[in-house]
């Protein structure tokens, strides 16, 4: 007999409970979050599917691992095992660890970045971009144009366009491009893979100008199960091979270690070059702490070195991918507009086909994001035009983004099957409901990172 039914590879050891909000609580809270999700406390949010980052569930052995950690302020032991964790893995010189993500890629551009710079990527995300320009520097997309059509099945939609990469960088050369970065899996382009052969084409493109190649790490193993199950010639090789290929190929990376790396906190900057090693450091210990802890505690190194280890399981990532397939195909069979073919991390709903009435000016990704909480206690994440649209400085004109997308981030061995079809059942509600609803607009508009904090109320 063949078994169809792919089932969680865990067991469930302890449980929180969910607190059961009414239609009229649900209103009154939103209200007063300002219609930003990010402003709801989570004790009124029945499924969070904000993000993944940070909101996976650690294992035993890494809860284990707390009580193990060393706590020395220099030299720890759990230092050595982290680092060593991270070396297996990407084959890079030098590893300084950081409090998160966002905190190595503000180290990395405080030294890269700077006025008259530009750095391209298949799509920069929020912070990524966000620290970029803070430097002075310019960030550019450059994903590939199929990525850019929702409904389009086609596999690796994450990568970037080689044709314009070669064209920035043959008009810009080394001394305005500091580096390259790639983000595996493409967060901003719904989560879509990225191949080993672009990986392949951009280091050698890289190479040839002299420019530095970084990688964005935070979904290494994800993108890498895409890679074993798509590519061809691939197959025959695990997933921890096929991840440390794509590490040969670059010159450093930065990870938040709130996704792939299991946990709830923490990060790292991992480069080759000793000089760039030697100045991060130095502004590691000023912002973050000393280069063996760097912002984090032991225990929180020891339960990381671990993450790294069990996120190559195949079992447990044949899991995750076939978790977010089954909600997009549910969704798509009920005619639901979402982003194809499935992605690694999280569902994207279309909000340009989903709510057609609502224009980009007007957030169709806020507007549905703030129904699907109305409907049922459901917080997701807005990633368009509150995220990424722009006004002008010297017209005045509204520069919407890319895409207008609503993401279901699904956090890592949290939520069951019955959560997942829960969910299903509210995003059909709502679409069946979608005549009847309205854009939003700005009350409060943040100058950086809007999206985090900003206020806005709906448009009668």
């Amino acid at each position: 007999m063949t078994i169809h039914t792919t089932i969680e590879p865990f067991r469930i050891k302890t449980v929180e409970p969910l607190r059961m909000t009414t239609r009229g609580e649900r209103e009154r809270i939103l209200a007063k979050a300002g219609h930003n999700l990010f402003n709801v406390r989570a004790d009124d949010v029945l499924i969070d599917l904000l993000t993944d980052s940070g909101t996976s569930a650690m294992s035993a052995r890494q809860w284990a691992g707390l009580v193990d950690g060393d706590e020395s302020y220099a030299g720890a032991r759990s230092f050595y095992r982290f680092e060593k964790a991270v070396k297996d893995l990407t084959g890079l010189k030098h590893i300084i660890p950081t409090h998160q993500g966002r905190a190595a890629e503000k180290i990395l551009f405080a030294i890269l970045g700077g006025p008259g710079k530009i750095i391209p990527n298949n799509t920069h995300f929020d912070t990524t971009r966000a620290n970029i320009e803070v430097s002075g520097a310019e960030a550019a997309d450059l994903p590939v144009k199929e990525a850019l059509i929702p409904s389009l099945v086609k596999d690796f939609k994450g990568n970037m366009d080689m044709a314009s990469l070669e064209r920035l960088l043959k008009q810009k050369g080394p001394e305005q491009v500091p580096l390259v970065m790639m983000t595996v899996t493409n967060n901003s382009c719904a989560g879509q893979p990225v191949s080993m052969g672009c990986i392949r084409r951009v280091s050698e493109l890289c190479r040839s100008y002299k420019i530095p190649f970084f990688i964005d790490a935070c979904r290494f193993a994800e993108n890498a199960w895409f890679v074993k199950t798509r590519e061809p010639g691939c197959r025959g090789r695990s997933v921890l091979q096929l991840a440390q290929e794509r590490f040969s190929y670059a010159d450093g990376c930065t990870m938040s270690g709130k996704k792939d790396g299991l946990v709830n906190i923490g990060g790292f900057l991992a480069v080759n070059d000793d000089e760039l090693a030697r100045k991060a450091r130095n502004i590691l210990i000023v912002t973050e702490g000393f280069p063996t802890y760097g912002g984090l505690a032991g225990r929180d190194l020891e339960a990381f070195a671990q993450g790294l280890a069990e996120v190559v399981d195949e079992n447990y990532l044949r899991y995750r991918i076939r978790s977010i397939e089954y909600v997009v195909e549910k969704l798509d069979a009920a005619g639901v507009p979402v982003f194809k073919p499935a992605g690694g991390h999280a569902v994207y709903l279309d909000a340009t086909a989903f709510l057609p009435q609502v224009p980009p000016h007007e957030f169709p990704g806020q507007a549905l994001a703030c129904a699907l909480y109305l409907e049922g206690g459901i917080r997701s994440c807005e990633i368009g035009s509150v995220m990424f649209g722009r006004t002008d400085p010297r017209t005045g004109a509204f520069q919407p983004a890319m895409l207008e997308l609503v993401r279901l981030a699904i956090p890592r061995r949290v939520y069951t099957q019955s959560h997942m079809d829960y969910v299903i059942e509210c995003v059909c509600e709502v679409f069946a409901k979608r005549d009847a609803i309205r854009g939003v607009r700005f009350v409060q508009e943040p100058p950086l990172l809007m999206h985090f904090t900003a206020m806005f109320e709906p448009i009668p």
